[in-house]
This record gives structure tokens, sequence and C-alpha cells, in this order.
């Protein structure tokens, strides 16, 4: 039986456990590039233990950045800041995964801590915000411009250059966002989607841009890929749980390695059971039933917890959020919470428990 510390084989990669760091938006950058806060911050998690780091949802075009802030791989200038972090992670023995992302009708916001607001072109926004309809997020979006046929398709081909980008910055893992309320989960959810040609209405039209999304991916990228959708817009009408069951059957054809499953995002007035591990059937029911290894996240805290989803089979990865803002360090911590034998930085050794080993160079 699979616990918490088992080795997990995804692809040609083998994860020494299943402990992933999960893409948490730091809004710390200008035009797009990685800085030393992005080092230091992924940097940390990557010698805390954690055997896949993720980056923040990285935006493949200007246009797809949730705030000014974002970071972003749209050109080949970004390569050289993202490859000072993924050589450190490795350096740490820890594998690096890029989370490519559009924001949709989300975009040109203020950063989170400020009141929300759209930004200004004179700030930094901008007002070219694409949607799959013209149907604002709330009254505090901009409405959106519905996209045009040769819009979608140059969403998909920058997908595709991005993960050329990513590949050459030393990822080892793509994660697409369709999740979250961002645009590939617009296009999912027929709240947002109120399309009426190939993209919108029924089922297999609004799952068209995230599989013509994984196809380009796929054209240019043979490693691991992961995808995250929102499992439910916990919304009666929206995306729902029975759909993202056959998404991820149809994904899994498509060569999608892993599901990451969240939920929610799309509409600021869905009643959202928010609590410890409550996205965690989600992943479970995916798992079983589309026969595709997922990832689990939210309110992940605590190391039981954690090591009891695995052990019972509900999902295959635990991505960490919250709780890795708190300790970067909440690996080592878990291993040694469950008796199990852990890796540390040589710099660290000596705070270690007894029998912990020195980390190795991936």
């Amino acid at each position: 039986m699979a616990d918490l510390f088992t080795p997990l084989e995804i692809g040609a990669l083998t994860l020494p456990h299943r402990i992933v760091v999960s893409p948490m938006c730091q809004y710390s950058s200008e035009d797009g590039f990685a800085n030393d806060w992005h080092v230091a911050h992924l940097g940390a998690r990557a010698s805390g233990g954690a055997a896949l780091v993720f980056t923040e949802a990285t935006a493949v075009l200007p246009e797809g950045r949730i705030t000014p802030e974002d970071l972003g791989i749209w050109k080949d200038e970004h390569i050289p800041t993202l490859r000072r972090i993924t050589d450190f992670g490795h350096s740490q023995g820890a594998y690096m995964g890029i989370q490519l992302a559009h924001a949709g009708r989300k975009a040109s916001m203020q950063v989170p801590w400020e009141p929300e607001r759209v930004r200004q072109p004179e700030e930094g926004g901008w007002t070219n915000v694409m949607a799959p309809s013209a149907v604002p997020f709330s009254d505090k979006y901009r409405t959106p411009v519905a996209l045009q046929k040769s819009g979608i398709d140059a969403i998909s081909a920058a997908f595709a250059k991005a993960v050329i980008r990513a590949e050459r910055a030393g990822f080892d893992v793509i994660e697409i966002h369709s999740a979250h309320g961002y645009l590939l989960h617009e296009f999912l959810s027929p709240l947002s989607n109120q399309r009426t040609d190939e993209y919108g209405g029924t089922f297999e039209n609004r799952i068209r841009l995230l599989l013509e999304v994984v196809d380009a991916v796929r054209s240019v990228w043979q490693g691991v890929l992961f995808v995250r959708i929102s499992a439910t817009d916990w919304v009666d009408g929206g995306w729902n749980a029975d759909e993202s069951v056959a998404l991820a059957r149809i994904l899994k054809e498509h060569r999608v390695d892993v599901i990451d499953a969240s939920s929610g995002g799309l509409v600021p007035y869905a009643k959202i059971p928010a609590g410890s591990g409550f996205q965690v059937p989600f992943a479970e029911r995916i798992r079983r039933e589309a026969n595709i290894a997922t990832a689990s996240v939210g309110f992940i805290t605590e190391a039981a917890q954690a090591d009891q989803i695995i052990r019972t089979g509900q999902a295959d990865l635990v991505l960490i959020a919250r709780e890795l803002l708190r300790d970067s360090n909440w690996p080592l911590h878990a291993a040694a919470t469950l008796g199990k034998p852990a890796t540390w930085p040589k710099q660290y050794l000596r705070a270690a428990p007894h029998g912990s080993s020195k980390r190795e160079p991936r």
C-alpha cells in the first residue's frame, strides 16, 4: 500500500514522495520577469523537501495576467530569470514545474492585498481583456471582448510557445491552468460561455479549446503534463463533477498524465463549503472513474491527513499551498511526524532528526 512517502512514477519521472508545492501567485513581478523574491520563495520550498515545486500561474500572453505583477513566459527574455529558479531547485533535489495560464475575463486587476478594482492603462493595466463571451466576472471587473476564431487559435499557439520556453528554462513538469475562473475554465462552463459556434453550447464544444491547447502543448512537449481543473462551479447550471469525470477520460486519451482537482472560482456568488480536505472527493472520484492519476489540493494541513489521502487511494499526489507558506519545511516535518526518513540540505543537517540523510542534487 502506498503512503505519503512512497515514490511515484509519472512518465519518465520518479518523484521521491507525494508532496507537491501547489502553484501560489506572488504578485511580485515586473513585466513578467522572475526576480529574487521568486528565487527565495520557490527555492525555500525546494530546500524544504518538496518532491515537486510549481511556480505560480505564469502568463502565456501579457494580457493573460491577473495583475500587472504576475509572472510571465510570453517572450524569450523571461527564460534566464526562470532558469535561476529551476537550477536552484534542482540543486536541492526537487523537480520543478510551471503552471501556464491565461486569466481571461479576470485580467488587469489590482493585487489582492489592495482593494479590488480594475487597473487602468496608466497604472500598468490593459483594456484588451478576453473571454469566450462578453460577460464580466462581476461589476468590479472589465466587460471582456468575446474572442474571435483568430484569437482562439492564438491562445493555443501561445501555450505551445510558452512550453518551448519552459523547457529551455529547465522545467520538468508542465501544468495547464484550466481552473478558478480563468480563460480555459471560462470556456468549459455554461455560466461564462454563451457562444453559439463550435466553442459553445454542448459539452463537446465547451471542452474544445482546452483539448486544442493540450494537443498544441503535446506537439512540443514529451514530458509530464498536468491539467488543473475546477471540478465544480458550486452553482446549479454550471460546470459539475460529472462533466469533470467525462473530461478527465478524454484528457487521458490526449496524453495528460495527472488531473489536479480543485474547484470554484468561476463566479463570485458560488456557495463553496470550504473546509479541511473539502476537495479531496473530487480527486478520488476522478481517479476511480476516469482511471487517471490525480492530485488533491485544498486545506490539507496535517501530515496524517495527507498520508491518509494517499493510503486510501483518494489521490496519487497531495498539493500543499497555505501550509507551505506558513512552514517551508513542511515535507521534512511531515516525514518526522510519520516516522519516515528524509533528506535535508547539508547546511541544515545539524538540526535534522537522527537518521536523516543529505540531499543530493537532481
